[in-house]
Parts: structure tokens; sequence; C-alpha cells
């Protein structure tokens, strides 16, 4: 069953009053961001994500940041977004993520990494979230997590079952906090497009997320399932092929030749 903030994540015309209405037992606040999180549809706005993902990654990965510079093959692949959240004073972006489902193709911690997944898992719909990149300012924490809702909410419309996350330490304890489990207990396997650096796999089933983070009273569920956020809207998102088609003939194009 999809929450009660799918809808306002993903149409920002509903108002949180309206929400209240269809379910009186629940309240539904909202909260403005001083930032916005949208669909990346344009070179401007992709030239834009592409700068704060190798500024994130020349921290701390320089060796990989120099290769970054440029938008990447899954930046336009088919059953891929990227996410794109810019400052509302300047515009300047603040934060980014790629989300690619495997609606067309493996993820591509199986692509490039070269990991292999469990077996139970190779039948189930998956979107594994990469390239995030955050600046260092005051609101770094705040677009982080709101990336992580557009990565939730995303998942919910697409109909994905699994959230799938290569995660090196110590950002491993990060998706830890998630409630993420780890795929391989105990293991570190060297990822190939990461310089064979060691990364944990890690997985957090879609459909048992508002339940579980309920349970466990975390201190995000507020924020996800009783928070309208209107800066964040992934209504330009593409979730299926019939949508990939409307959007983009381009695309549409690719995908009948590899009907």
């Amino acid at each position: 069953m999809k929450s009660i903030e799918h809808a306002l994540v993903l149409d920002g015309a509903y108002a949180a009053g309206a929400m209240e209405q269809m379910w009186p037992e629940v309240r539904v606040v909202e909260e403005r961001l001083p930032f916005t999180v949208r669909v990346v549809r344009s070179e401007e706005t992709l030239h834009k994500a592409v700068a704060i993902r190798q500024a994130a990654y020349a921290r701390h990965m320089p060796a990989l940041a120099e290769r970054l510079g440029a938008a990447e093959p899954l930046d336009h692949d088919q059953g891929s977004v990227v996410l794109l959240a810019e400052s509302k004073l300047d515009g300047s972006p603040v934060g980014t993520m790629r989300i690619q489902t495997n609606r067309f193709n493996p993820l591509s911690i199986e692509q490039a990494g070269g990991v292999e997944l469990p077996a139970w898992l190779r039948n189930k719909s998956q979107a594994e979230a990469t390239r995030l990149g955050i600046d260092l300012g005051r609101t770094g924490r705040l677009v982080k997590s709101t990336l992580f809702k557009a990565f939730y909410f995303y998942c919910i419309e697409a109909n994905i079952e699994w959230m799938v996350i290569g995660a090196r330490p110590p950002l491993d304890r990060m998706y830890e906090a998630l409630l993420f489990q780890d795929l391989f207990p105990g293991q570190y396997i060297p990822m190939r497009h990461f310089n064979n650096i060691p990364h944990r796999v890690l997985a957090l089933e879609v459909g048992t997320v508002e339940e579980s983070w309920a349970a466990a009273n975390h201190p995000l569920y507020g924020f996800f399932f009783r928070t309208q956020h209107p800066d964040l809207d992934l209504s330009d998102a593409a979730y299926s092929p019939r949508d990939l088609a409307t959007r983009a003939p381009e695309v549409s194009d690719r995908v009948a030749m590899n009907a």
C-alpha cells in the first residue's frame, strides 16, 4: 500500500490539508526547504549535478573524481534518473543522486562492480542509488535526508521491491542507520568501478520501510511519512517504459531497438 506522503511527493499540487481530510487520523505537516529537489531534465541541470558530484568525490576519492568531470552513460540510461538539489538562494547545486533500476539492465553494482547478487534477489525489481554527492554547507545533512526520501518514494511509485546500495566504510554506517541489511554478512567486496575499494553490499525491502521505521521509532519516520515537502517534486520522473516513450522520443527509439 502506498503511503500518505507518496502522493504529495509525486504531485506538488496537493496540500497537506487535503491529505488530512482523506486520512483524518493522521496529521501531515508541511515543511519548506531552503532548496529544491527535482529530476534532471536538461543538459544545464545535468552539468550542475556532475559538478557537485565531482566536488564531493574529490574530498575522499580524488583519483575517481578525476574521471567524474563529465556525464556518464548511466546518466542517460533507460531506467535511470538523476536528482539534483539546488539552493533557492542562488540556484547553486547542493546535492545529487542517481537512481538506476534493473528494469532494462542489471544494476551498476553488477555490471561495473562485478558483484553477483544473491539468487533470491535476481528476480526482484531493484533500484540502486549511486553517485551521491552533498555540499559541505549547513544544509548538507538535510539535503542527504531529502535525497533518500526521494529515492524511497521513487521506488514506491516505480513498484520497486528492493533498494540496493554499495557502501565503503565509514559510509556503510549511514545505511545501517536506515535499517539496510547486509546481503553478504561480514564481507567487504572490492568494487571494480571504485578502484577495487572494498564495499559492503546492503539492501532494504521497500514495502517494509514505513512499518519497520514506525516500530523502531526511527528518527526520520516523521520526516518521510508525516511531512509534506513541496520542494521535493518527482512528478517529472519516468517510472515505466510507457513514461519513457511519452517523455522522450529518442529514448523510445532505443527501447524499440532493444525490444
